[in-house]
C-alpha cells in the first residue's frame, strides 16, 4: 500500500479494486469508509444527508491498494498481518489454514500470526452484549477474548461485529464494546499450543459462543482476524479513559461512557441523539450522566511504589503509570509498578480468585479443559471463561502475587 499527503482541496481517497473512491478514516487509517455514488460490489445503500455519495463500504487497511491525502499519523501504527510472499500461497489460502484445527503448527500460519502483536498502548477491544455493558459500569474488568482494534476497525455494524461476541447471540440492533489500551504485552496470550490445547477439545455443551479452532484466529468464513486471551484468563486492572461504545446498523460509532480512574466510574459522553441506544442495557439509566463502579474489592489491581511507600496506581497511557489519586498534586508517577492479583488450587486446577462471600471463593479456571471443567463444574459464562464458587477450606495454594511491569 502507498500513502501520498494530502494536497489543498482534494480531501481523502483511497484506491479499492481497481477504482478510486472518496473516503474517510477509521482508528487512524485501520480501516476505512468508502463512499460511491453508484452500486459497486460489496457496497451498500448508506444514503447520508447533504451527500452525493449514497453507497458506501467498510475496507480494512490491508484491503486499500494507495491511500491518497493522507494526514501525518499523530502515532505510530500496529504491525499488520504480515503473509510471506509465494506465488501460490497468498490470503485465501492463509485464510483457509486459519480455520482448520489441524493447521496450527503449520510455519505459514504460524509467521502469519506471529506478525500480529501486542506491545505498551495498543488499542484492545472486547466487543459486549448489553448485559456485560451493564456489569463493566459496576466494576466488571477486561478479561478473556478480545482483539486489536488494528485488526477488527472495519467491523462498524452489529452484523459485522457478531463474529467477536463471545455469548453466542445473535446480532441486534445495536452492538457494544469496551476499548482500552494494553498496559503490557505480557498481560495478553494467544490461544495456541499445548497451554491452551484444552480449548478446542471442550464440547458444545460446555462452551459459549463460536469453538476455539487453536489457530490463534477468530471462526469466520470471510474474516482473517486475530485473536487473544489475557494472560491465565485473568482479570486486568482498567486503564484510565477506557470508552464503552455502541455501534449502529448504520455503522455509526458512538462514545457512551469514558472512564475515570480517580472517580472509580464511568463519565457518560453520550449525547441526547443517541441515548435510545441505553434503552437495552439492564438497570442502566440513560439519563444518569456519570455511573460509579462502587467500591467493591477487585479481582486485581495495580500498585506502585513512591518516596518509599505503596500505593494503588493507575497507567495513563500512553503516559506511564502514576499513584491514583484524586489530587492532581499528589498524581506522582510511581518509581516501580506491578499488577496484584489472587490465585489458588481448587481440584487440581489452576484458579483466579474474583471474590469472596461467606467462606466461598469465586473462582476462574486459568487453563479451561475438559478435564478442569468436569472436576470442579466450572460453568461457561462466556468463549472460554469458565466460573465457579467453591468453599474456602477446600482450596489450596491460595496466595497473592504480584506481577510487575517494567517502568519503560
Amino acid at each position: 500500500m502507498s500513502v501520498t499527503p494530502q494536497a489543498r482541496g482534494t480531501g481523502l481517497h483511497v484506491t479499492f479494486g481497481g477504482a478510486t473512491y472518496p473516503a474517510e478514516e477509521i482508528a487512524r487509517g485501520a480501516a476505512y469508509e468508502l463512499r460511491s455514488a453508484e452500486e459497486a460490489p460489496g457496497f451498500e445503500w448508506a444514503p447520508r444527508a447533504g451527500s452525493t455519495l449514497p453507497w458506501r463500504r467498510f475496507a480494512h487497511v490491508t484491503e486499500v491498494g494507495a491511500v491518497l491525502g493522507a494526514t501525518e499519523p499523530a502515532e505510530d501504527p500496529e504491525s499488520p498481518l504480515l503473509v510471506p510472499l509465494h506465488r501460490e500461497r497468498g490470503w485465501s489460502y492463509v485464510h483457509q489454514l486459519s480455520q482448520q484445527p489441524s493447521a496450527a503448527g503449520d510455519p505459514t500460519l504460524v509467521a502469519v500470526r506471529a506478525s500480529a502483536v501486542v506491545r505498551r498502548g495498543t488499542r484492545m477491544v472486547k466487543v459486549l452484549s448489553a448485559g456485560q455493558l451493564a456489569a463493566v459500569v459496576r466494576g466488571w474488568l477486561p478479561h478473556g477474548f478480545c482483539f486489536r482494534e488494528h485488526d477488527v476497525a472495519h467491523l462498524r455494524t452489529p452484523s459485522g461485529l457478531a463474529v467477536l461476541r463471545g455469548d453466542g447471540a445473535a446480532a441486534g440492533d445495536v452492538a457494544y464494546a469496551l476499548h482500552w489500551r494494553a498496559v503490557d504485552p505480557t498481560d495478553y496470550d494467544v490461544p495456541v499450543g499445548p497451554a491452551h490445547r484444552g480449548l478446542p477439545a471442550l464440547p458444545s455443551r460446555d462452551r459459549a459462543g463460536p469453538p476455539v479452532l487453536g489457530t490463534g484466529f477468530v471462526p469466520s468464513s470471510g474474516q482473517l482476524i486475530p485473536e487473544f486471551v489475557t494472560r491465565d484468563f485473568t482479570d486486568l486492572p482498567l486503564p484510565a479513559n477506557a470508552t464503552l461504545l455502541a455501534y449502529t446498523s448504520d455503522g455509526v460509532e458512538v462514545v457512551l461512557y469514558r472512564y475515570q480512574a480517580e472517580q472509580r466510574g464511568w463519565l457518560r459522553m453520550v449525547g441526547p441523539r443517541f441515548r435510545h441506544l441505553l434503552a437495552g442495557v439492564p438497570g442502566l439509566s440513560p439519563d444518569q450522566e456519570y455511573l460509579p463502579s462502587g467500591d467493591l474489592p477487585r479481582s486485581t489491581q495495580l500498585v506502585g511504589g513512591y518516596a518509599g511507600a505503596e500505593y494503588e496506581a493507575v497507567a495513563d497511557l500512553p503516559g506511564g503509570f502514576r499513584v491514583l489519586a484524586m489530587t492532581r498534586a499528589t498524581r506522582y508517577p510511581v518509581e516501580w509498578v506491578a499488577r496484584r492479583l489472587r490465585l489458588a488450587q481448587w481440584r487440581g486446577a489452576r484458579c483466579q480468585v474474583l471474590r469472596e462471600e461467606s467462606g466461598w471463593l469465586r473462582l476462574r479456571l486459568c487453563a479451561p479443559d475438559p478435564d478442569a471443567v468436569a472436576a470442579t463444574g466450572a460453568q461457561c459464562q462466556e468463549r472460554g471463561v469458565y466460573e465457579v464458587w467453591a468453599p474456602g477450606a477446600e482450596v489450596t495454594d491460595d496466595r497473592v502475587m504480584d506481577v510487575p511491569y517494567p517502568l519503560a
